[in-house]
């Protein structure tokens, strides 16, 4: 899919935007383009690789659990540079599944996507996305007193 948009807004605000199909390889392919625009946007170091990994399982769980036969997972970054301050949101088209970061089974090998989430973000949350969708969202600060990993 041809869908790719970059904007710069201002000398401090940045956007990007990317619609996926719902397979293993556009889920790679999100984290690779996300590394690609926060270092383009000189984002701070302790956000980009957080925003990766965070990245990594959005999008993961978006093509495996949120996906819907013909339709894919947009990827959208917003970054403002004064504030040093991420907004990750992945849409898919499952809105009845709900994301909740629980205690995996044990020897699961699935269910610890999003405790890495919680553990990495500021912040993070899900919103419906009408007719049938969802937005999961997360918030990443960097700078002085801010959470490193």
């Amino acid at each position: 899919m041809n869908d790719q948009s970059t904007t710069r807004l201002s000398p401090a605000a940045y956007t990007f935007s990317q619609l996926f199909s719902s397979t293993r390889l556009a889920a790679r392919l999100a984290r690779l383009l996300t590394a690609v625009e926060l270092h383009a946007w000189d984002c701070p170091r302790d956000v980009s690789e957080r925003a990766e990994l965070i990245v990594a399982e959005l999008a993961a769980n978006a093509a495996l659990h949120g996906h819907v036969r013909g339709r894919g997972f947009r990827l959208e970054l917003a970054y403002r540079a004064q504030a040093r301050s991420l907004r990750i949101e992945v849409t898919d088209a499952r809105g009845e599944r709900r994301p909740a970061a629980g205690v995996p089974g044990d020897g699961g090998e699935s269910g610890r996507g999003l405790l890495l989430v919680e553990a990495f973000a500021d912040r993070w949350g899900s919103v419906p996305y009408p007719p049938g969708g969802k937005t999961v969202w997360a918030e990443l600060s960097g700078g002085p007193g801010a959470r490193s990993t």
